[in-house]
Protein backbone atom coordinates (compact mmCIF):
# COMPACT_ATOMS: atom_id res chain seq x y z
CA UNK A 1 0.00 0.00 0.00
CA UNK A 2 1.44 3.40 -1.00
CA UNK A 3 1.40 6.50 1.20
CA UNK A 4 -1.22 8.32 -0.95
CA UNK A 5 -3.51 5.28 -0.69
CA UNK A 6 -3.13 5.26 3.08
CA UNK A 7 -3.80 9.00 3.27
CA UNK A 8 -6.92 8.72 1.11
CA UNK A 9 -8.27 5.95 3.35
CA UNK A 10 -7.51 7.96 6.49
CA UNK A 11 -9.36 10.97 5.10
CA UNK A 12 -12.28 8.75 4.08
CA UNK A 13 -12.51 7.14 7.53
CA UNK A 14 -12.31 10.47 9.37
CA UNK A 15 -14.99 11.98 7.11
CA UNK A 16 -17.24 8.95 7.63
CA UNK A 17 -16.91 8.91 11.41
CA UNK A 18 -17.29 12.70 11.68
CA UNK A 19 -20.55 12.51 9.70
CA UNK A 20 -21.84 9.40 11.47
CA UNK A 21 -21.65 10.77 15.04
CA UNK A 22 -24.21 13.60 14.78
CA UNK A 23 -26.18 11.52 12.28
CA UNK A 24 -27.31 9.18 15.08
CA UNK A 25 -29.29 11.95 16.75
CA UNK A 26 -30.72 13.09 13.40
CA UNK A 27 -32.05 9.55 12.85
CA UNK A 28 -33.48 9.30 16.36
CA UNK A 29 -35.16 12.70 16.04
CA UNK A 30 -36.68 11.66 12.69
CA UNK A 31 -34.67 14.47 11.08
CA UNK A 32 -32.67 12.53 8.49
CA UNK A 33 -34.07 14.75 5.75
CA UNK A 34 -32.61 17.77 7.54
CA UNK A 35 -29.08 16.52 6.83
CA UNK A 36 -29.92 16.47 3.12
CA UNK A 37 -31.37 19.97 3.35
CA UNK A 38 -28.39 21.39 5.24
CA UNK A 39 -25.75 19.73 3.06
CA UNK A 40 -27.29 21.28 -0.07
CA UNK A 41 -28.58 24.58 1.30
CA UNK A 42 -25.19 25.70 2.64
CA UNK A 43 -23.99 26.11 -0.95
CA UNK A 44 -24.86 29.84 -1.12
CA UNK A 45 -22.96 30.32 2.15
CA UNK A 46 -19.88 28.76 0.56
CA UNK A 47 -20.22 31.00 -2.48
CA UNK A 48 -20.74 34.19 -0.46
CA UNK A 49 -17.85 33.24 1.82
CA UNK A 50 -15.66 32.75 -1.24
CA UNK A 51 -16.67 36.14 -2.62
CA UNK A 52 -15.70 37.77 0.67
CA UNK A 53 -12.43 35.93 1.30
CA UNK A 54 -11.50 35.04 -2.32
CA UNK A 55 -10.06 31.80 -0.95
CA UNK A 56 -11.44 28.26 -0.79
CA UNK A 57 -9.25 27.50 2.23
CA UNK A 58 -10.33 30.37 4.49
CA UNK A 59 -11.94 29.48 7.84
CA UNK A 60 -14.43 32.31 7.24
CA UNK A 61 -15.84 30.31 4.33
CA UNK A 62 -16.65 27.46 6.73
CA UNK A 63 -18.23 29.91 9.17
CA UNK A 64 -20.37 31.48 6.44
CA UNK A 65 -21.54 28.08 5.25
CA UNK A 66 -22.31 26.91 8.79
CA UNK A 67 -24.38 30.05 9.40
CA UNK A 68 -26.29 29.30 6.21
CA UNK A 69 -27.00 25.85 7.59
CA UNK A 70 -28.48 27.40 10.73
CA UNK A 71 -30.50 29.74 8.53
CA UNK A 72 -31.84 26.69 6.71
CA UNK A 73 -32.97 25.09 9.98
CA UNK A 74 -34.55 28.33 11.17
CA UNK A 75 -36.43 28.86 7.88
CA UNK A 76 -37.69 25.26 7.85
CA UNK A 77 -38.99 25.58 11.41
CA UNK A 78 -40.51 28.99 10.60
CA UNK A 79 -42.43 27.55 7.64
CA UNK A 80 -43.47 24.50 9.67
CA UNK A 81 -44.78 26.67 12.53
CA UNK A 82 -47.29 28.24 10.17
CA UNK A 83 -49.13 24.86 10.41
CA UNK A 84 -49.85 25.15 6.70
CA UNK A 85 -47.36 22.43 5.73
CA UNK A 86 -45.57 19.57 7.49
CA UNK A 87 -41.83 19.38 8.15
CA UNK A 88 -40.96 17.35 5.03
CA UNK A 89 -42.84 19.82 2.85
CA UNK A 90 -41.13 22.75 4.60
CA UNK A 91 -37.73 21.18 3.89
CA UNK A 92 -38.78 20.62 0.28
CA UNK A 93 -39.60 24.32 -0.01
CA UNK A 94 -36.57 25.86 1.71
CA UNK A 95 -33.52 23.89 0.64
CA UNK A 96 -34.18 23.85 -3.15
CA UNK A 97 -34.49 27.64 -3.03
CA UNK A 98 -31.18 28.10 -1.20
CA UNK A 99 -29.39 25.44 -3.24
CA UNK A 100 -30.64 26.93 -6.51
CA UNK A 101 -29.46 30.33 -5.35
CA UNK A 102 -25.99 28.89 -4.76
CA UNK A 103 -25.93 27.22 -8.20
CA UNK A 104 -26.99 30.50 -9.86
CA UNK A 105 -24.26 32.43 -8.03
CA UNK A 106 -21.61 29.90 -9.10
CA UNK A 107 -22.75 29.86 -12.72
CA UNK A 108 -23.00 33.66 -12.90
CA UNK A 109 -20.03 34.88 -10.89
CA UNK A 110 -17.64 31.98 -10.20
CA UNK A 111 -17.35 30.26 -13.55
CA UNK A 112 -13.61 30.89 -13.89
CA UNK A 113 -12.49 29.49 -10.51
CA UNK A 114 -12.23 26.01 -8.98
CA UNK A 115 -15.70 26.19 -7.54
CA UNK A 116 -18.38 24.40 -9.51
CA UNK A 117 -21.35 22.13 -8.98
CA UNK A 118 -19.26 18.98 -9.56
CA UNK A 119 -16.95 19.99 -6.72
CA UNK A 120 -19.70 20.63 -4.18
CA UNK A 121 -21.87 17.69 -5.25
CA UNK A 122 -19.32 14.95 -5.85
CA UNK A 123 -15.92 16.01 -4.52
CA UNK A 124 -12.85 13.91 -5.28
CA UNK A 125 -11.06 12.04 -2.54
CA UNK A 126 -8.30 10.99 -4.92
CA UNK A 127 -7.02 14.59 -4.91
CA UNK A 128 -6.85 14.84 -1.12
CA UNK A 129 -3.14 13.83 -0.84
CA UNK A 130 -2.13 16.64 -3.22
CA UNK A 131 -3.53 19.46 -1.06
CA UNK A 132 -0.99 19.48 1.78
CA UNK A 133 -1.02 21.22 5.13
CA UNK A 134 2.34 22.69 6.05
CA UNK A 135 3.47 24.45 9.22
CA UNK A 136 6.95 25.80 9.99
CA UNK A 137 8.19 24.22 6.79
CA UNK A 138 6.94 20.77 7.76
CA UNK A 139 4.57 18.69 5.63
CA UNK A 140 1.90 17.51 8.08
CA UNK A 141 -0.24 15.58 5.63
CA UNK A 142 -3.43 16.22 3.63
CA UNK A 143 -5.29 19.40 4.53
CA UNK A 144 -8.61 17.52 4.38
CA UNK A 145 -7.37 15.15 7.09
CA UNK A 146 -6.69 18.04 9.46
CA UNK A 147 -9.94 19.85 8.64
CA UNK A 148 -12.09 16.74 9.07
CA UNK A 149 -10.04 15.65 12.08
CA UNK A 150 -10.94 18.97 13.73
CA UNK A 151 -14.61 18.44 12.82
CA UNK A 152 -14.49 14.90 14.21
CA UNK A 153 -12.85 16.09 17.43
CA UNK A 154 -15.46 18.82 17.86
CA UNK A 155 -18.32 16.37 17.28
CA UNK A 156 -16.86 13.82 19.69
CA UNK A 157 -16.25 16.50 22.34
CA UNK A 158 -19.79 17.81 22.02
CA UNK A 159 -21.27 14.33 22.36
CA UNK A 160 -19.06 13.56 25.35
CA UNK A 161 -19.90 16.80 27.17
CA UNK A 162 -23.64 16.83 26.46
CA UNK A 163 -24.42 13.12 26.03
CA UNK A 164 -26.98 12.95 28.87
CA UNK A 165 -28.63 16.20 27.82
CA UNK A 166 -28.80 15.10 24.17
CA UNK A 167 -30.22 11.72 25.19
CA UNK A 168 -32.95 13.33 27.31
CA UNK A 169 -33.78 16.02 24.76
CA UNK A 170 -33.95 13.43 21.96
CA UNK A 171 -36.37 11.07 23.70
CA UNK A 172 -38.33 13.52 25.89
CA UNK A 173 -37.87 17.17 24.95
CA UNK A 174 -40.68 18.22 27.30
CA UNK A 175 -38.98 16.69 30.34
CA UNK A 176 -35.65 18.17 29.25
CA UNK A 177 -37.20 21.64 29.15
CA UNK A 178 -38.81 21.09 32.56
CA UNK A 179 -35.45 20.13 34.04
CA UNK A 180 -33.81 23.23 32.55
CA UNK A 181 -31.67 21.55 29.89
CA UNK A 182 -32.71 23.97 27.11
CA UNK A 183 -33.52 21.46 24.32
CA UNK A 184 -33.84 24.32 21.84
CA UNK A 185 -30.24 25.37 22.43
CA UNK A 186 -29.08 21.77 22.13
CA UNK A 187 -31.04 21.43 18.89
CA UNK A 188 -29.37 24.44 17.29
CA UNK A 189 -25.96 23.40 18.61
CA UNK A 190 -26.44 19.99 16.97
CA UNK A 191 -27.56 21.61 13.73
CA UNK A 192 -24.48 23.85 13.87
CA UNK A 193 -22.28 20.78 14.12
CA UNK A 194 -24.11 19.17 11.21
CA UNK A 195 -23.58 22.31 9.12
CA UNK A 196 -19.92 22.56 10.12
CA UNK A 197 -19.29 18.90 9.35
CA UNK A 198 -21.05 19.11 6.00
CA UNK A 199 -19.12 22.14 4.77
CA UNK A 200 -15.83 20.75 6.08
CA UNK A 201 -16.36 17.60 4.02
CA UNK A 202 -17.44 19.43 0.86
CA UNK A 203 -14.04 19.79 -0.79
CA UNK A 204 -13.08 16.17 -0.18
CA UNK A 205 -16.28 14.20 -0.74
CA UNK A 206 -19.04 16.58 -1.84
CA UNK A 207 -22.55 16.95 -0.47
CA UNK A 208 -24.00 13.69 -1.85
CA UNK A 209 -21.61 11.48 0.13
CA UNK A 210 -22.08 13.68 3.21
CA UNK A 211 -25.79 12.86 3.14
CA UNK A 212 -25.06 9.16 2.64
CA UNK A 213 -22.65 9.12 5.60
CA UNK A 214 -24.95 11.09 7.90
CA UNK A 215 -27.89 8.81 7.22
CA UNK A 216 -26.54 5.38 6.20
CA UNK A 217 -24.30 4.35 9.15
CA UNK A 218 -26.69 5.72 11.83
CA UNK A 219 -29.65 3.98 10.16
CA UNK A 220 -27.66 0.74 10.05
CA UNK A 221 -26.76 1.08 13.74
CA UNK A 222 -30.39 1.83 14.58
CA UNK A 223 -31.38 -1.55 13.15
CA UNK A 224 -28.73 -3.37 15.19
CA UNK A 225 -29.28 -2.09 18.72
CA UNK A 226 -31.61 -0.16 21.03
CA UNK A 227 -28.85 1.16 23.32
CA UNK A 228 -27.84 4.70 22.45
CA UNK A 229 -24.16 4.41 23.44
CA UNK A 230 -23.78 1.19 21.44
CA UNK A 231 -25.64 2.82 18.55
CA UNK A 232 -23.16 5.71 18.44
CA UNK A 233 -20.23 3.28 18.42
CA UNK A 234 -21.78 1.06 15.76
CA UNK A 235 -22.56 4.10 13.63
CA UNK A 236 -18.93 5.23 13.72
CA UNK A 237 -17.68 1.69 13.05
CA UNK A 238 -20.09 1.17 10.16
CA UNK A 239 -19.04 4.49 8.65
CA UNK A 240 -15.36 3.55 8.88
CA UNK A 241 -16.01 0.10 7.41
CA UNK A 242 -17.99 1.59 4.53
CA UNK A 243 -15.21 4.12 3.87
CA UNK A 244 -12.45 1.50 3.69
CA UNK A 245 -14.60 -0.97 1.76
CA UNK A 246 -15.65 1.78 -0.63
CA UNK A 247 -12.07 2.80 -1.30
CA UNK A 248 -11.02 -0.73 -2.25
CA UNK A 249 -14.17 -1.23 -4.30
CA UNK A 250 -13.33 1.93 -6.24
CA UNK A 251 -9.73 0.72 -6.58
CA UNK A 252 -10.88 -2.60 -8.00
CA UNK A 253 -13.41 -1.06 -10.41
CA UNK A 254 -11.41 2.09 -11.24
CA UNK A 255 -14.47 4.10 -10.23
CA UNK A 256 -15.33 7.16 -8.14
CA UNK A 257 -14.20 6.75 -4.53
CA UNK A 258 -17.10 8.82 -3.18
CA UNK A 259 -19.58 6.83 -5.26
CA UNK A 260 -18.10 3.52 -4.09
CA UNK A 261 -18.21 4.67 -0.46
CA UNK A 262 -21.88 5.58 -0.83
CA UNK A 263 -22.48 2.18 -2.46
CA UNK A 264 -20.78 0.29 0.39
CA UNK A 265 -22.76 2.33 2.91
CA UNK A 266 -25.92 1.19 1.13
CA UNK A 267 -24.69 -2.42 1.03
CA UNK A 268 -24.06 -2.41 4.80
CA UNK A 269 -27.49 -0.91 5.41
CA UNK A 270 -29.05 -3.53 3.14
CA UNK A 271 -27.27 -6.29 5.06
CA UNK A 272 -28.63 -4.86 8.32
CA UNK A 273 -32.14 -4.71 6.86
CA UNK A 274 -31.89 -8.38 6.00
CA UNK A 275 -29.93 -9.82 8.91
CA UNK A 276 -30.34 -7.50 11.94
CA UNK A 277 -30.95 -9.76 14.96
CA UNK A 278 -34.28 -8.20 16.00
CA UNK A 279 -35.49 -5.87 13.25
CA UNK A 280 -34.09 -7.64 10.19
CA UNK A 281 -36.26 -9.24 7.54
CA UNK A 282 -34.86 -12.70 8.26
CA UNK A 283 -35.33 -12.30 12.03
CA UNK A 284 -38.93 -11.13 11.57
CA UNK A 285 -39.62 -14.03 9.19
CA UNK A 286 -38.20 -16.53 11.65
CA UNK A 287 -40.20 -14.93 14.48
CA UNK A 288 -43.43 -15.14 12.49
CA UNK A 289 -42.60 -18.72 11.56
CA UNK A 290 -42.06 -19.65 15.24
CA UNK A 291 -45.31 -17.90 16.15
CA UNK A 292 -47.15 -19.85 13.43
CA UNK A 293 -45.91 -23.19 14.76
CA UNK A 294 -46.53 -22.18 18.37
CA UNK A 295 -50.10 -21.13 17.54
CA UNK A 296 -50.68 -24.38 15.64
CA UNK A 297 -49.44 -26.42 18.61
CA UNK A 298 -51.75 -24.46 20.90
CA UNK A 299 -54.69 -25.08 18.57
CA UNK A 300 -53.87 -28.80 18.58
CA UNK A 301 -53.69 -28.84 22.38
CA UNK A 302 -57.01 -26.99 22.69
CA UNK A 303 -58.63 -29.39 20.19
CA UNK A 304 -57.46 -32.43 22.14
CA UNK A 305 -58.50 -30.88 25.46
CA UNK A 306 -62.02 -30.15 24.23
CA UNK A 307 -62.50 -33.74 23.07
CA UNK A 308 -60.68 -35.39 25.94
CA UNK A 309 -62.77 -38.09 27.65
CA UNK A 310 -65.69 -37.60 25.24
CA UNK A 311 -67.47 -40.17 23.05
CA UNK A 312 -66.00 -38.46 19.99
CA UNK A 313 -62.40 -38.74 21.22
CA UNK A 314 -61.68 -41.90 19.24
CA UNK A 315 -62.45 -40.09 15.99
CA UNK A 316 -61.45 -36.50 16.82
CA UNK A 317 -58.06 -37.24 18.37
CA UNK A 318 -56.38 -38.64 15.28
CA UNK A 319 -53.99 -36.99 12.84
CA UNK A 320 -56.22 -37.68 9.86
CA UNK A 321 -59.19 -35.92 11.44
CA UNK A 322 -57.19 -32.70 12.01
CA UNK A 323 -57.36 -32.06 8.28
CA UNK A 324 -61.15 -32.06 8.41
CA UNK A 325 -61.69 -30.33 11.75
CA UNK A 326 -58.96 -27.66 11.63
CA UNK A 327 -58.62 -27.35 7.86
CA UNK A 328 -54.94 -28.31 7.88
CA UNK A 329 -53.15 -29.95 4.98
CA UNK A 330 -51.97 -33.48 5.68
CA UNK A 331 -48.27 -32.57 5.63
CA UNK A 332 -48.82 -29.55 7.88
CA UNK A 333 -50.89 -31.56 10.38
CA UNK A 334 -48.21 -34.24 10.55
CA UNK A 335 -45.49 -31.64 11.18
CA UNK A 336 -47.51 -29.96 13.94
CA UNK A 337 -48.09 -33.32 15.65
CA UNK A 338 -44.40 -34.19 15.30
CA UNK A 339 -43.31 -30.87 16.84
CA UNK A 340 -45.84 -31.12 19.66
CA UNK A 341 -44.66 -34.65 20.46
CA UNK A 342 -41.06 -33.49 20.42
CA UNK A 343 -41.91 -30.66 22.82
CA UNK A 344 -43.65 -33.11 25.14
CA UNK A 345 -47.17 -31.63 24.94
CA UNK A 346 -48.79 -34.68 23.31
CA UNK A 347 -48.11 -38.39 22.89
CA UNK A 348 -49.26 -41.02 20.43
CA UNK A 349 -50.96 -44.19 21.62
CA UNK A 350 -52.22 -46.70 19.06
CA UNK A 351 -52.77 -43.96 16.46
CA UNK A 352 -54.56 -41.67 18.90
CA UNK A 353 -53.24 -38.35 20.18
CA UNK A 354 -53.30 -37.72 23.91
CA UNK A 355 -52.40 -34.62 25.89
CA UNK A 356 -49.62 -34.80 28.43
CA UNK A 357 -49.77 -32.77 31.62
CA UNK A 358 -47.59 -29.99 30.10
CA UNK A 359 -49.81 -30.03 27.00
CA UNK A 360 -52.94 -29.71 29.13
CA UNK A 361 -51.36 -26.69 30.82
CA UNK A 362 -50.58 -25.15 27.41
CA UNK A 363 -54.20 -25.58 26.30
CA UNK A 364 -55.66 -24.20 29.51
CA UNK A 365 -53.35 -21.17 29.46
CA UNK A 366 -54.27 -20.46 25.83
CA UNK A 367 -58.00 -20.66 26.64
CA UNK A 368 -57.56 -18.29 29.58
CA UNK A 369 -55.83 -15.71 27.39
CA UNK A 370 -58.70 -15.83 24.90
Amino acid sequence: MTLPQLEIQLVAVVVAVACALPGVFLILRRMAMMSDAISHAILPGIVVGFFITESLGSPLLIVAAALTGLLTVALVELVERTKLVKEDAAIGIVFPVLFSLGVILIARYAGDVHLDTDVVLLGELAFAPFDRFTAFGLDLGPRALWVMGAALGLNALFLALFYKELKLATFDAGLAATLGFMPGALHYALMSLVSLTAVSAFDAVGSILVVALMVGPPATAYLLTDRLAVMVGLSAGTGALGAIGGYWLAHALDASIAGAMATMTGVLFGAAVLFAPERGVVARWRRRRRQTWRFAEQMLAIHLLQHENTPEAERECRVGHLQEHLGWAASFAERVVHRAARHGTIERQNGRLRLTDPGRTVAEDALERT
